[in-house]
């Protein structure tokens, strides 16, 4: 079957009219939450051959949260679902203005490597809560993962529904030659553009969640063991391979040695004092990821870890000292569980150096001083930001989750996601009882000195 007819049969099950059913919708999350609870130990086990992701990583990052996104859907979906009433200008009274969310028709979805299940099944709850039907395509460096993924998928929903496509490149290439209503890619800027100009096409509307170097700052008050704790935490998740960890850390001269001790004495807490042993630290997805980031290693300023072993895909947890704004290690996302670490005297030059750079994904900021906290938030801009935290907004499904400038475009989770993927139709509804002639010629004077009183 071509991709042309799988498309085509989509349009078909979505003319039908299945998908505006707010039953359906709800009955087929719930179907979503069941073959995800049932394919458990399957995710489980091909996340661990595909990036040696420790089963709590991987429960917490791609199964749980996925399952909470589906409850707090199906819960709230109803009310999303309501038209709502918004206020009329007098002039066009007896008028009534309403808002109603309907679904775009086709929504294809592209998921990267690194958490593989939620970032491709995450917008499909979107897509499924919205009305839509949805193309899948699941990562292929993943490869295990995406063989599970595609029996899951295509096994038990409606291929006119859901449809997973499995293979690389070439197939997302052949696939963003057909039209869609909607796009929705997840993954680096390089790949975006190409997303992008693929839509440009058919003038498809998108969304583009990709990544960027997020900065992450602990300032001189900052409650340095907690900062240290939370931050070795996110940088060292799933090996660094996360699209908002932090990527550097800018910290105050006063604390920088404490800091970086705090972090070495966390590093060995975590994982013990030979990583490459411990069962909670993850792998380098490829060889080629793992020789980019090897040519990042410069002896001179390795502070601690640095070891790596291509045969298995090991870079050891490497914290970076006394790094310089214009080192090679930061000109690009890392990627990778590298930290370097740029020590600072004035924060007003941190702010300077963060907007003089592509808008992050994310930022991050540790102090106790709520008037800095809020001079942080005021004059920086970036996706999503945490206070004395990492990487845990993402977890909030009020929030919304998402990229601004080179970092992204557009919002999901939650109620953002059933916004972004529904178009907003503007609907006036008038009444045929009362028909003011002031609209209709002739405009004579008198009409225009009543116009001018209501507009």
């Amino acid at each position: 079957m071509s991709y042309t007819d799988i498309i085509h049969g989509q349009r078909r099950f979505f003319k039908s009219g299945k998908t505006r059913s707010i039953e359906f919708r709800i009955e087929q999350l719930r179907k979503l939450k069941s073959v995800i609870q049932i394919h458990e130990p399957k995710i489980l086990q091909a996340l661990f051959e595909d990036l040696r992701k420790p089963k709590f990583e991987s429960y917490i990052s791609e199964i749980g949260v996925l399952i909470e996104e589906i409850d707090f859907t199906i819960k709230n979906l109803e009310k999303w679902s309501t038209q709502k009433s918004v206020l009329t200008p007098v002039a066009l009274f007896p008028a009534k203005g309403k808002i109603y969310a309907e679904p775009f028709g086709i929504v294809a979805v592209f998921a990267p490597w690194n958490y593989p299940v939620q970032l491709l099944l995450a917008p499909v709850v979107g897509a499924i809560a919205a009305g839509n039907c949805a193309i899948l395509k699941p990562a292929d460096l993943t490869s295990n993962t995406q063989s599970v993924l595609l029996n899951m998928i295509n096994s038990n929903f409606d291929p006119g529904f859901l449809y997973a496509i499995g293979g690389g490149v070439a197939e997302s290439e052949q696939l963003l030659k057909e039209k869609f209503d909607y796009i929705f890619f997840t993954g680096s800027a390089r790949v975006g553009k190409i997303i992008m100009r693929a839509a440009a096409e058919h003038l498809t509307p998108i969304c583009l969640e990709l990544g960027g170097k997020s900065p992450c700052i602990v300032d001189q008050d900052a409650d340095i063991q907690v900062a240290a704790r939370r931050i070795v935490w996110a940088k060292f998740f799933n090996a660094g391979q996360t699209c908002v960890a932090p990527d550097y850390v800018c910290v105050h001269e006063s604390i920088k040695t404490e800091f970086l001790t705090a972090m070495k004495e966390c590093m060995d807490e975590f994982f013990g004092l030979h990583p490459e042993n411990s069962d909670f630290f993850a792998r380098i997805v490829s060889e080629k990821h793992l020789e980019r980031l090897v040519n990042y290693l410069d002896k001179e300023i390795i502070f601690c870890g640095g070891e790596f072993n291509f045969k298995t895909r090991y870079l050891a947890p490497t914290i970076l000292s006394s790094v310089a704004w214009d080192a090679p290690v930061m000109q690009e996302e890392i990627f990778g569980p590298i930290m370097p670490v740029i020590e600072f005297t004035q924060i007003s030059d941190v702010i300077e150096q963060i907007n003089s750079r592509p808008k992050p994904l994310a930022l991050y900021y540790y102090s106790e001083n709520t008037t800095k906290q809020n001079r942080m938030i005021a004059e920086t801009s970036s996706g999503g930001m945490c206070i004395n935290d990492c990487i845990v907004h993402l977890a909030n499904p009020h929030l919304p989750f998402g990229g601004v400038g080179s970092s992204g475009m557009g919002s999901y989770h939650g109620h953002h996601s059933f916004n972004m993927l529904s178009h907003k139709k503007g609907v006036l509804i008038n009444s045929t009882k009362l028909d003011i002639p002031l609209r209709y010629p002739p405009y004579t004077e008198k009409k225009f000195r009543w116009l001018r009183r209501f507009i």
